[in-house]
C-alpha cells in the first residue's frame, strides 16, 4: 500500500494547480471534481484532469481523482471520462454506507477489464463526513476490497449535525476517534481532515503531531505550503528511530533469554511499547528511512 502522509487537493479545473502539485513531492494528489469545482466547470474539470493524467509527470506522487457522491448526477461521468486515462485511485466523498463502496468497485471491474488493466488495480479512499457515515462506520470499512483508506472529513460533519467548529475540535472528536478506530480495525489507512487556517503553521504542526498520537496515517492538504509541514510530522526523526531500534533489539535479547516485560533506561518496556516502536519503524520504512 502506499504511503500517504500527505494528500493534497488541486481544483480538476485548473491545469496549472494541477501541475503545480505535481511538482512538490507529495505523496498524493487529489485532483477534485467534487466541492472545489462549480456546477458549470464539472464538464471542463473532467476533461482537464483527464489530460493532467495524460500529460504531467507527477513523478512518484499518487494521482487520484475526487469522483462527485455516488447517487448525484455527476459520479458516472466522473468516471467514464477519467478511467481511460487510469489514475492511481478515486475518492468518494459522503461515503454513507458499503454500498457506495460496492458500486464503484463493480463499477471498475468492468472498466479494468474493457480497458486492459489488472482486475483490482485501482484503489479506493472513502470519505466519512456525515452522521450517517459515522454510524455505518464497520460496515463501510469492510465493504470492498478494494478499499484502501477512510477519510475524515471534519467541516461536513459538523455542518451535518449542527455543530460548530472549534479550534479544539471537541465537537468532531467522537467521529474523528471512530474513523481512526475503525480503520486500523480492518486494515485500513486512517487520513484526517483539512486544516483550513492557511497561515497559521503552528497549529498546522500541532494538529497534525495529535492525530499522529490518535493513530492517523495521514493528513489531507488544501494548499502547496501545507505540505512540507504534514510530511514532516509523519516522518520519524533520526532519533525516534534510533530509539525504536533500540527498543525492539533489547526486546528481541530479552525473547531470546526467556524474559517478558524489562527495564531500559529506569522504564518498565512490554508489549505495547514495543508495538509502538514497531509502528515508529514500520514508518519510517516506508518513508525510506529504515
Amino acid at each position: 500500500m502506499r504511503v500517504r502522509r500527505a494528500l493534497l487537493f488541486m481544483p480538476g479545473d485548473s491545469r496549472a494547480k494541477i501541475a503545480k502539485g505535481a511538482g512538490l513531492g507529495v505523496d498524493s494528489v487529489i485532483m477534485d471534481l467534487e466541492d472545489g469545482v462549480a456546477y458549470s466547470q464539472k464538464p471542463a474539470a473532467r476533461e482537464t484532469s483527464a489530460a493532467a493524467l495524460r500529460e504531467i509527470d507527477f513523478g512518484r506522487t499518487e494521482r487520484l481523482i475526487r469522483i462527485n457522491p455516488v447517487g448525484s448526477d455527476f459520479y458516472t461521468d466522473d468516471l467514464m471520462l477519467t478511467i481511460s486515462d487510469r489514475p492511481d485511485g478515486y475518492v468518494l466523498p459522503k461515503v454513507e454506507s458499503s454500498t457506495q463502496v460496492q458500486i464503484v468497485s463493480e463499477w471498475l471491474y468492468q472498466a479494468e477489464s474493457e480497458n486492459g488493466f489488472p482486475q483490482g488495480s485501482i484503489p479506493l479512499l472513502a470519505i466519512i463526513e456525515t452522521a450517517r457515515g459515522v454510524i455505518n462506520l464497520r460496515d463501510i470499512a469492510r465493504s470492498d476490497q478494494r478499499l484502501q483508506g477512510l477519510i475524515f472529513g471534519a467541516e461536513d460533519f459538523a455542518g451535518d449535525i449542527g455543530a460548530m467548529r472549534t479550534p479544539e475540535g471537541a465537537e468532531v472528536l467522537y467521529a474523528r476517534s471512530a474513523v481512526v478506530t475503525y480503520a486500523k480495525a480492518y486494515g485500513l489507512q486512517a487520513i484526517d481532515t483539512v486544516y483550513l487556517m492557511l497561515d497559521d503553521a503552528p497549529g498546522l504542526q500541532t494538529e497534525t503531531r495529535r492525530i499522529l498520537e490518535m493513530g492517523y496515517t495521514g493528513k489531507l492538504a488544501i494548499h502547496p505550503k501545507q505540505v512540507a509541514p504534514i510530511q514532516a510530522v509523519f516522518t520519524p526523526t533520526a532519533n525516534d528511530i534510533a530509539a525504536a531500534r533500540r527498543l525492539i533489539e533489547a526486546h528481541d535479547a530479552h525473547q531470546k533469554a526467556g524474559k517478558g516485560a524489562f527495564q531500559l533506561d529506569g522504564k518498565m518496556v512490554d508489549m505495547p511499547i514495543i508495538r509502538a516502536a514497531q509502528t515508529v519503524m514500520a514508518r519510517a520504512q516506508a518513508a525510506g528511512l529504515a
